[in-house]
């Protein structure tokens, strides 16, 4: 299985302990992180009513030796840049943060665990929350 890059909300139903999240867990040997979906996490986790508790999960989730956060760099720019450019000619625009968080998928050579059906639309983006769908 190629690595798997984590959406939020892969990581909300892994914390919920979604069965078909978890299974992609246990088969994964890489798990990628975007510092963009660390930014959502985290605003997120400050809007709730346990911040401190959700903060501490994410970090022993983040300590394991499978996890790893990816930097963005020029390079992601690029992608970034090819992303927005084919959603801009297909008219199907998907929020910024999720055109980094795809740009970085394609970058690592990751498939991407996500609900959010609007990343199909990206060119060469294989997603899903199932084995299944990520093989």
């Amino acid at each position: 299985m190629r690595p798997i890059l984590f959406d939020t909300n892969a990581y909300a139903a892994y914390r919920h302990e979604e069965r078909s999240i978890i299974e992609v867990v246990q088969h994964s040997e890489t798990i990628g992180i975007s510092p963009i979906v660390l930014g959502e996490l985290l605003s997120g986790f400050e809007g709730g009513n346990r911040p401190k508790k959700n903060r501490e999960e994410l970090q022993l989730f983040l300590q394991s030796s499978r996890i790893q956060i990816f930097s963005i760099t020029s390079d992601t720019a690029k992608f970034y840049a090819q992303v927005y450019s084919s959603l801009r000619n297909k008219g199907k625009p998907i929020p910024t943060n999720d055109m980094w968080i795809a740009a970085q998928a394609l970058e690592n050579g990751c498939v991407l665990c996500t609900y959010d059906k609007h990343f199909k639309a990206v060119e060469g983006l294989v997603t899903g929350t199932t084995l299944a769908e990520l093989l």
